[in-house]
């Protein structure tokens, strides 16, 4: 590997991320960009009208370094309400910005040099660097997609035992998962717990796509599982619920001392953020049961639009159960299956662009995605019926 001048050896093999890429192909070709996870439709007026209310005032300078006593306070009754668990919103809840400030300041806080991270793979790829920037090491575990594309993803039991190592300190998850729409079951769940205890291990779990799941199927938290509340970090996002992704707007909750250091190292970073955004943001969380339930159903309509036409184009999909992604298999329209070179391709070919699932893979397995591409789905009617139109090219 050609090392980079002036960039550190930690970041070394980091470069500019594939959603750069990608997005600048949809600028230069007119394509449409399902490669980004953003929807292209605005979130609920209730949270909007918040915010540009709040402009102008004194909600414009800093907020409290924890976030605003009245978003914390939503945040804790927004998971007591629908996750049945109680934090304190003065010691156990803190506001950052976005859920990657969230996880950053995490590995930050209570990584030391050499420990280890265990976590599944294909992987969101703010973790990897993340892990490398707090001077920790990454050990992927790989999912491995369902036989035919049918069903969940998977993992192997006997890969995850041997991940964990004497320097293992954390478990990094990712329930609902992106990229491949996965929602880990109570019995994964279960064993993952277990390990977490017999070694003595904190948890780290990213749940932003918490109230975007499918079909019926149930997300539930590695926090509820009886002996990890204490242990572990839950982080969530306005982003994807309210519709409001530049908002950068997160939260991390846990037990008071995790979440105290958590604050040491955040404070650090971006110190305070989004002071209009935050009432705003509170008065999300507040509303109705029946947002939440009418978000799913939506989201799972287009996902629904999505996948019929990607395979009317002859892209074997993996259906999400959660999420904004749908993954395909390229080989029937890509022969050599180099989903990268697809994606690079596909703006000319469809006008479509797309985001190869082998970046979130780990350099040493990114075979086992190599033949996958992921496409986002969390776009408005026309967009997606134009996209579905311009596959037909393939």
């Amino acid at each position: 590997m050609t090392r980079v001048p002036y960039l550190s050896a930690r970041l070394q093999g980091f470069g500019t991320t594939v959603f750069a890429e990608m997005s600048a192909l949809a600028v230069a070709t007119g394509s449409v960009n399902l490669g980004q996870g953003f929807p292209d439709y605005p979130g609920p007026p209730e949270v909007l009208d918040v915010a540009r209310a709040a402009i102008g005032t004194a909600a414009d300078q800093y907020p409290p370094g924890p976030g605003t006593p009245e978003l914390r306070t939503a945040v804790a009754a927004h998971v007591q309400r629908f996750r049945g668990r109680a934090y304190d919103a003065d010691t156990e809840v803190l506001v950052t910005a976005g859920a990657t400030e969230a996880l950053s300041a995490a590995l930050l806080a209570l990584l030391e040099t050499g420990d280890e991270v265990v976590l599944f793979e294909p992987m969101y790829d703010c973790y990897a660097a993340g892990i490398a920037m707090a001077g920790g090491v990454a050990r992927p575990v790989p999912l491995h997609p369902p036989a035919g594309g049918v069903g969940t993803w998977t993992f192997d039991p006997e890969a995850l035992r041997a991940a964990i190592t004497p320097r293992t300190r954390m478990l990094l998850l990712n329930t609902p998962h992106n990229p491949t729409g996965k929602v880990f079951t109570e019995e994964e769940l279960e064993l993952l717990a277990g390990h977490v205890l017999e070694h003595d291990l904190l948890v780290l779990t990213d749940e932003v796509y918490e109230h975007l799941v499918f079909d019926g199927t149930r997300h539930r938290s590695i926090a509820d599982v009886p002996g990890l509340r204490d242990r572990t970090l839950v982080v969530g996002s306005a982003g994807k619920t309210f519709n409001v992704t530049g908002w950068k707007i997160g939260w991390i909750c846990g037990p008071a001392p995790l979440v105290s250091a958590v604050r040491t190292a955040k404070q650090f970073l971006t110190f305070v953020n989004g002071g209009p955004f935050q009432p705003a943001v509170a008065a999300g969380l507040a509303l109705p049961d029946a947002y939440f339930t009418g978000l799913a159903q939506d989201l799972q309509y287009r996902r629904d639009v999505l996948v019929q036409g990607l395979a009317e184009a002859g892209l074997p999909v993996i259906s999400p159960e959660a999420t904004y992604f749908a993954t395909v298999d390229v080989r029937p329209v890509q022969p050599d299956g180099d989903g990268l070179a697809f994606c690079r391709a596909l703006p000319e070919r469809a006008g479509v662009v797309g985001v190869p699932t082998g970046v979130f893979y780990d350099p040493e397995h990114a075979h086992l995605g190599r033949h996958l591409v992921r496409f986002a789905f969390c776009k408005s009617d026309a967009v997606l019926g134009d996209a579905v139109e311009r596959l037909r090219r393939l």
